[in-house]
């Protein structure tokens, strides 16, 4: 059979042909040319500064801290806190019993996610728009600076978006050859993709909207809904313990203006795209499935924080793939209808690459995340001296003494009452007030380590203050280093500071 051609001079196999329901087999000898491309460039990208000087920060610290537990002790922290990251912290435990490396090695199954979501949206860009669609939208998907940020970050959402991505193919090639494995294989994806982060079901709603856009016949309709009624029976238990765990997300605030309008901003830019004209497709369209992919997951979830603040972008990092998929058949479509540009619209994404330089380079350096558990830890280390104690305020600051406990060393943690991991807790059980003041008594030098600016407000915890009451009381501050939003101070006996 003949190649067919197409305006822009590209020719296509009958298999490659967008839209046409009738597709050849996945894996033509252009897929490798398709995807080496966005896979070495998501990679490089992933793996330029992985290491970012050995620093980590909150999340970070307590994804590494939990890996290393066992089994067992990651199990029984999940019926009292974090149940929604459970099978992100196995997929860890189990990395670091094959090797038990530092930061970079807990940051590279964000790497390889990244990659393979950039590899999955290259493969849904060829089949609903054509090839040269897909490969720019693989190798517009890691240029994101989001998505730069979260492909080095040591938590489970890159991972999610990859799982999300691998979900979405599956459903178009169940789509348009329905049948009951497809739509097993597909229920299996999703259900592990929402395992992964039950935010992820965000995405089974842009699905029903996709299949709705495209007016499918009734037989995929219910593959699609009997393939959807296993997924709420299996994430029930995550559920139920996720809504028993709902304060551990207190702390997230209402969206404010800034992010409202960023994320207006990515939803005007691909309803842009959007309208760029695009070839006819039978079935799913492009539009069909990345317009709800972008959309709908982020408006759901501002909506609801209008009422109760759950909404962070990293839970719907997903939603670059869908926006993605939107500017790659834009590229493809203006160098379709400019013969003069043709394959050189992919001039773009190293243009945006080059254009982005300032902003990529700073998200590889310690200071480009909210603290730095290492500054934090080397500044005890520059104060303290063995047998000084320290104290934490508030208590989730002992995350630097959890993941860098050399520069702890010889320091008495004096508001712990047991070691951390056996706990059930992400940073321990802390004593009582009343136990934590008559510790501080045997101490001539304490190291603390709070919240920089902030003393305990009037609904800290009792510890907190009780730390604080005694700190005015009996010892008087005689240092402090400030590190990335933590303030590491020194503090003495009357009279006992070192000297200058």
């Amino acid at each position: 059979m003949s190649p067919v051609p197409t305006h822009s001079g590209l020719r296509l196999r009958p298999s490659e042909q967008p839209g046409d329901g009738r597709r050849g087999p996945e894996w033509t000898p252009g897929t490798l040319a398709l995807l080496l491309p966005p896979v070495v460039l998501a990679l490089t990208l992933g793996l330029w500064g992985i290491g970012r000087d050995r620093s980590l920060w909150g999340d970070e610290a307590v994804s590494l801290e939990v890996a290393h537990r066992s089994t067992a002790q990651i199990w029984a922290l999940a019926h009292h806190v974090d149940a929604v990251h459970t099978l992100y912290y196995l997929l860890l435990h189990g990395m670091f019993q094959l090797h038990d490396g530092g930061p970079a090695l807990l940051r590279l199954p964000s790497v390889l996610g990244t990659t393979a979501a950039a590899a999955g949206v290259a493969l849904i860009g060829r089949r609903l728009a054509g090839p040269r669609a897909g490969l720019a939208a693989g190798l517009v998907l890691p240029v994101f600076p989001a998505v730069q940020q979260y492909a080095q970050e040591g938590r489970s959402y890159a991972l999610v978006m990859a799982a999300v991505v691998g979900s979405g193919l599956l459903l178009l090639r169940a789509v348009e050859r329905p049948g009951p494995g497809r739509w097993c294989g597909y229920a299996a994806a999703t259900l592990a993709t929402c395992l992964l982060h039950e935010y992820a079901a965000l995405a089974v709603a842009a699905h029903a909207v996709t299949l709705g856009l495209a007016r499918v016949e009734r037989r995929v309709r219910v593959g699609w809904c009997l393939a959807m009624a296993a997924v709420p029976a299996g994430l029930a238990p995550l559920a139920v313990v996720g809504t028993e765990q709902a304060k551990q997300v207190a702390w997230i605030t209402a969206p404010t203006t800034d992010t409202v309008l960023f994320a207006a901003g990515m939803c005007l830019l691909g309803a842009l795209c959007a309208l760029v004209p695009q070839r006819p497709a039978g079935g799913v369209s492009l539009r069909g499935f990345a317009l709800p992919l972008l959309l709908l997951p982020q408006a759901l979830l501002l909506a609801v924080s209008l009422v109760h603040p759950v909404y962070l972008d990293r839970y719907v990092l997903f939603e670059y793939a869908g926006l993605a998929l939107l500017v790659g058949s834009a590229l493809d479509a203006l160098g379709r209808r400019l013969p003069r540009v043709g394959p050189r619209a992919l001039l773009a994404v190293p243009l945006a690459l080059l254009l982005l330089l300032p902003v990529e380079t700073q998200l590889r350096t310690p200071m480009s995340r909210s603290d730095d558990l290492q500054g934090t830890a080397r500044a005890v280390a520059a104060l303290a001296r063995p047998g000084d104690g320290v104290l934490f305020l508030p208590s989730s600051r002992r995350y630097s003494e959890l993941v860098f406990p050399q520069d702890y060393a010889g320091l008495t943690d004096l508001a712990l009452s047991a070691p951390v991991a056996g706990s059930a807790t992400l940073g321990g059980v802390e004593l009582t007030p009343q136990q934590i003041e008559a510790r501080m008594a045997g101490f001539a030098r304490i190291i603390t380590v709070r919240t920089k600016g902030k003393g305990p407000s009037p609904t800290a915890a009792s510890r907190d203050k009780a730390k604080q009451a005694a700190l005015t009381a009996g010892f008087q501050k005689c240092t402090s280093l400030e590190v990335r939003g933590v303030e590491v101070s020194l503090y003495a006996r009357p009279g006992a500071c070192p000297s200058r």
